[in-house]
C-alpha cells in the first residue's frame, strides 16, 4: 500500500496548461514538480516546485530526473505537457524550423518518458501523460508541422502503452480542443514565408485567435489531466472539453468528403478546385 503522496512531474509548467495542471495536482493531493526553461522568472505556484529544464536537451532532461529521484524518491505520474506552436503553410517553413519544433514537442516527451520508465518500472507502477490535441485527429491547415507533432505523439503514444503494462505502467493521451492560452502569441512565424501564402496565412491567423477567444480555460484541460493521473481504470484517450469530445466523435462518424468539407469552411478556405488531371490520363491528339 502507498502510504506517501504520490510525486508528479510537468513540464511546461510555467504557464498555461501546465500551471493549471499543477495547482490542481496539488489539490489532488500529490507532490508537485514543474518544470520551466527559466524557472526563476516563471510566477510562483503554491505547493509547487519549479525546476530549470530544456525538453530538447538530453543533459538537461536526465539531470532534472535525477535530481526529482534524489529529492523525492520517486515519480508516480509524468505530464509531458511542453510545447512550440507553429503557424504557415508547410512549404514556408524549412526542414530545420520544423525539426525545432519536432524536437520539444514529439522527441522532448520520448526524452522525458525514457528517463523516467526505468524508475517506474522499478517501483512497479506510473503513468505518462502526453498533452495531444484533436489536431493529432484531424487536419489544420497552416499547422502542418504543429499537427504532424501531434499525429505523432498519438501513434507514439499508443504504441509504447502496449509495451509497459506488463510493467505496471500506462501511457496515456489527453486531447484538448483550443485552449486559452498565449499559444498564437507564442507560435513560431514561418523561417521560408512565400507570397503565394501570404493572404491564405493571415486568414488562417484570424481563424486561429477567434477560436482562441472562445476557448476553453486551461482549468478545463487540468481536470482531466488529474482525472487521468488518478483513473483506478485508466483508457487511452481522454478528451478535455466539449468541443474536444464533439470534433473526436465526429472525426470518426462523418463520412470522410463531408469531413473534408467541413474543414475547408471552418477554416474558410475555398471550396476544393476540380481535380488535377491524372499524370497517368490519355492525351487526346487532334488530327490533320
Amino acid at each position: 500500500m502507498q502510504t506517501h503522496p504520490p510525486v508528479a512531474l510537468i513540464t511546461g509548467a510555467s504557464s498555461g496548461i501546465g500551471k493549471a495542471t499543477a495547482r490542481a495536482l496539488v489539490n489532488a493531493g500529490f507532490t508537485v514538480v514543474g518544470t520551466s526553461r527559466k524557472a526563476a522568472d516563471a510566477g510562483r505556484v503554491a505547493g509547487v516546485t519549479l525546476l530549470d529544464l530544456d525538453v530538447s536537451d538530453d543533459d538537461s532532461v536526465h539531470s532534472l530526473v535525477e535530481r526529482v529521484i534524489a529529492r523525492f524518491g520517486r515519480i508516480d505520474v509524468l505530464v509531458n505537457n511542453a510545447g512550440v506552436g507553429a503557424v504557415g503553410a508547410g512549404e514556408e517553413s524549412s526542414i530545420s524550423q520544423t525539426q525545432a519544433v519536432f524536437d520539444v514537442n514529439v522527441f522532448g516527451a520520448m526524452r522525458m518518458t525514457n528517463a523516467v520508465l526505468p524508475h517506474m518500472r522499478a517501483q512497479g507502477r506510473g503513468r505518462v501523460i502526453n498533452v495531444s490535441s484533436v489536431l493529432g485527429l484531424i487536419p489544420g491547415p497552416f499547422m502542418a508541422g504543429y499537427v504532424a507533432t501531434k499525429h505523432a505523439i498519438e501513434g507514439y503514444s499508443e504504441s509504447i502503452d502496449h509495451e509497459v503494462r506488463e510493467h505496471g505502467i500506462r501511457v496515456l493521451l489527453v486531447e484538448p480542443a483550443f485552449t486559452s492560452t498565449s499559444f498564437e502569441a507564442s507560435s513560431l512565424a514561418p523561417d521560408a514565408p512565400l507570397s503565394a501564402y501570404a493572404s491564405q496565412r493571415e486568414v488562417a491567423r484570424e481563424v486561429l485567435a477567434g477560436a482562441l477567444r472562445t476557448a476553453d480555460d486551461p482549468d478545463v484541460v487540468a481536470k482531466v489531466i488529474v482525472a487521468a493521473a488518478v483513473d483506478p481504470r485508466p483508457r487511452l484517450r481522454y478528451t478535455a472539453g466539449a468541443m474536444a469530445a464533439r470534433v473526436s466523435l465526429l472525426r470518426r462518424l462523418v463520412p470522410s468528403g463531408t469531413f473534408d468539407r467541413q474543414i475547408r469552411k471552418l477554416n474558410r478556405l475555398d471550396a476544393a478546385p476540380a481535380a488535377a488531371s491524372s499524370p497517368h490520363a490519355p492525351t487526346m491528339r487532334r488530327k490533320g
